[in-house]
């Protein structure tokens, strides 16, 4: 049928002159022939299979394929006699002259006969010759509508496109257009002829049309990959480049220490950077806990001690907003502090069992804490329980997470099991192993959790419906302590943990690969924390009483002049 022109000004709409069509990606016209060919040229058959040859030293690249996605490409770019040059002079057509036909039917609004050619050039799924007549019909219908032809677009909504069953929800809300008029002409200016051209290759196979902007895809899913697969990739200022293959050094690692902090008295058993990686906090033996802040040159300096505890202090938990602090006392108190005071708010405890676990809900609401009696409870900030779950929830040394979605609870419930508790539906998802688990650590996207086991192994498991285990990291020395591993780096794409031989050791979390054992420590680590916000700073836990803060070689001499305040020195390398 003949329909009305677009609504786009002249110079935007993709019309098609004698000559044909250039490109897609921009919407623009020309004179030029469709892929730049001549009439006489649009005739020649594509090449047949027997004709195919390859290029590229693999054997594997297609030469058609090939030079069909360069000339895309150039036309995509505005190139459009290089892309016509090429196609004559290479003897490839950017598309077959049925294709040339479509589009043009297309964009002239010949809607009818381009349905008819469809079937020609795209006959082998039904289904995309369905879905894609009924993108067409569906064109045809609101330009009658347009053009005031009610009946006719009725007739067409009625023989045309409601026999195709596709989209019954679609239909009734097409009917409604012809019920109340009032929308008409908003809703038929909704897609041009060219976005319904952007829409139907879509649909269509990619040897009939070839996807926009399919080259650039290739040459970006080579470059990530290679970005993946660099062992050492931890740098956004780090460019990648066309002309050579992409590889980072070992000096994106974080593994010169740049700051020994000591204002610990007994072993240090936990640290942790807060979510917008501006303070740093830590746990130690001696019944304490510190607030590092972060200054401006990343040295780390004492903001708050806290102290009441009348035990160990196990662990922290930052607030989403990171403006509280939780620390969690051995079997004993969970007490929540103000960062920005150092001041204790609120005291938690349960009589007749002690707190093992804090953490806290996503809405920033309400806590959640594991007891030594295996119960795991919900509290508001102010000490009113809301919930609580009994049974084998939870051991006695335990860590605890919640999803983002504040409904999934993780907890370690038996030695060789971590529990995915749905707290809504009550669902029940298990992690298996098959050595004792000692700790785990949810990644920031929630979709993987790494638990570390008593074998000395780290296993990475994706959590996403059925868990199933993706990773193992081996090196490090476990055999009498909790150590606590970590994910980091840029994209979290890194793996640290601590020892018992006294190091730091870290993996690149895809391929498993061990590229750093840091030494300097004098006692077992502990627990490792990378910097959130910075991927160049991880701190470490020691049973030396200190901590450790380890960057980039090249940054060492920025932190010379940092005032020490007494509790902590700067050294060179690991020493």
């Amino acid at each position: 049928m003949g329909g009305v022109e677009d609504e786009e000004p002249a110079l935007k709409r993709m019309k098609l002159s004698s000559k044909g069509l250039v490109a897609l990606s921009n919407g623009s016209s020309s004179k030029e022939p469709v892929g730049g060919l001549s009439r006489d040229f649009m005739a020649r058959p594509l090449p047949s299979k027997g004709d195919e040859q390859v290029v590229g030293s693999k054997g594997v690249i297609k030469k058609e394929e090939f030079v069909r996605i360069i000339a895309k490409a150039l036309y995509s770019l505005g190139y459009g006699k290089s892309g016509a040059h090429l196609e004559e002079e290479s003897g490839i057509p950017l598309h077959s002259p049925g294709v040339n036909l479509f589009m043009q039917q297309i964009l002239d609004g010949n809607l009818d006969d381009s349905v008819a050619t469809l079937r020609k050039i795209a006959p082998a799924d039904e289904s995309v010759v369905r879905s894609a007549s009924f993108l067409i019909l569906e064109q045809k219908f609101f330009e009658l509508l347009n053009r005031e032809k009610v009946m006719e677009a009725l007739k067409t909504l009625r023989t045309e496109i409601t026999p195709l069953c596709i989209n019954s929800s679609r239909i009734r809300e097409l009917s409604s257009y012809i019920v109340s008029p009032s929308p008409r002409l908003d809703i038929a200016r909704v897609r041009s002829r060219s976005k319904l051209l952007e829409e139907l290759q879509k649909l269509l196979p990619p040897t009939v049309m070839i996807p926009e902007k399919r080259l650039e895809h290739l040459v970006e899913q080579a470059l990530i990959l290679q970005r993946e697969a660099c062992p050492f990739h931890n740098s956004l200022d780090k460019e990648m480049s066309l002309y050579s293959d992409h590889r980072c050094g070992k000096d994106q690692i974080p593994s010169s220490t740049l700051q020994i902090l000591d204002a610990h008295d007994d072993e240090v058993w936990f640290v942790q950077f807060s979510h917008n990686g501006k303070y740093l906090a830590s746990a130690s033996n001696d019944r304490t806990a510190i607030i590092w802040e972060v200054g401006i040159n990343g040295g780390l300096t004492v903001k708050h001690r806290l102290t009441g505890h009348q035990k160990p202090v196990s662990s922290v938990s930052w607030s989403p907003n990171d403006h509280e602090l939780l620390t969690c006392g051995v079997e004993e108190a969970i007490r929540r502090w103000d960062v920005s005071t150092g001041k204790c708010i609120q005291l938690y405890e349960k009589a007749g069992t002690g707190l093992v676990s804090c953490t806290w809900f996503p809405c920033g609401k309400y806590i959640l804490c594991g007891f030594s009696d295996k119960s795991i409870c919900m509290w508001e900030l102010d000490g009113k329980e809301v919930e609580s779950w009994k049974g084998q929830k939870t051991l006695k040394i335990s860590d605890l997470e919640i999803m983002d979605n504040g409904k999934e609870i993780l907890s370690i419930c038996k030695p060789n099991s971590v529990l995915l508790f749905n707290r809504e539906t009550k669902d029940e998802r298990f992690i298996e192993e098959y050595q004792p688990i000692t700790a785990f650590s949810l990644s920031k996207d929630n979709k993987f959790l790494l638990v570390n086991l008593l074998n000395q192994e780290i296993h990475l498991w994706n959590i996403e419906g059925d868990p199933r285990l993706v990773g193992k990291y081996k090196g490090h020395r476990r055999t009498r302590f909790i150590i606590r591993s970590c994910f980091g780096g840029l994209k979290q794409a890194f793996i640290a943990s601590g020892s018992e031989d006294s190091q730091v050791y870290i993996w690149h979390r895809s391929s498993g690969e061990l590229i750093e054992a840091l030494p300097g420590h004098s006692g077992s680590v502990n627990c490792v924390s990378w910097n959130p916000a910075n991927p160049h700073m991880l701190a470490s836990a020691s049973d030396d009483r200190t901590i450790r803060i380890w960057g980039l070689n090249s940054l060492h001499n920025n932190y010379q002049n940092v005032p020490s305040n007494g509790v902590h020195h700067y050294c060179n390398g690991g020493s």
